[in-house]
């Protein structure tokens, strides 16, 4: 969709809204309970941990507080990498390629996407279908401003007023437990 619609906003691409985008669908589809064994539920748990996991190495790094070195350690001991994929995961979160907010950037992303789903889903104020499309439709923009043409909220000079998006996410859907 991004290349039928709104081309012109490709410039204004952000890990808020890309990644954000994919890290709130891999939510979306975890709720909605598509992992359906245990191992696919275990391993979609692993994918957030070492998302997690890549936020705090990254930020400890860019604020001075870890080494690369600390921060391969802390991926063998936190998130039981082996030794050999927490290089090369520091490794390509050092290289250069990425700002030092984009780890935390998509997480941001993908709870804003998760808070304005429920503001606007959740309530009965659209459809799935039409929440889903409307973004990415809209193409890459700062989530705040989805909301504001979404929700039809006013713009004015002063900018979007703030939005505590955090008070609004849904809790986490536990899976029913199912037979042994």
């Amino acid at each position: 969709m991004s290349a039928r619609y709104n081309t012109h906003r490709q410039l204004f691409g952000t890990p808020f809204w890309h990644e954000g985008n994919a890290l709130y669908w891999e939510m979306f589809l975890y709720d909605k309970g598509f992992h359906a064994s245990p191992e696919d539920r275990i391993g979609a748990l692993f994918w957030r941990m070492h998302r997690s996991a890549r936020i705090i190495f990254s930020m400890n790094f860019h604020l001075g507080k870890m080494t690369p070195e600390q921060a391969v350690q802390f991926l063998v001991d936190t998130v039981n990498f082996e030794r050999a994929n927490a290089e090369g995961e520091v490794r390509r979160s050092f290289s250069g390629d990425y700002s030092p907010l984009y780890q935390i950037a998509y997480m941001i992303g993908g709870l804003q996407h998760r808070a304005l789903h429920k503001e606007l889903v959740a309530s009965g104020k659209m459809t799935e279908r039409a929440f889903h499309d409307a973004i990415l439709q809209g193409g890459p923009q700062p989530i705040a401003m989805i909301r504001a043409r979404l929700a039809n909220k006013p713009l004015t000079r002063q900018g979007l007023a703030p939005w505590r998006f955090a008070d609004d996410l849904p809790p986490p859907i536990p899976y029913p437990s199912r037979p042994r």
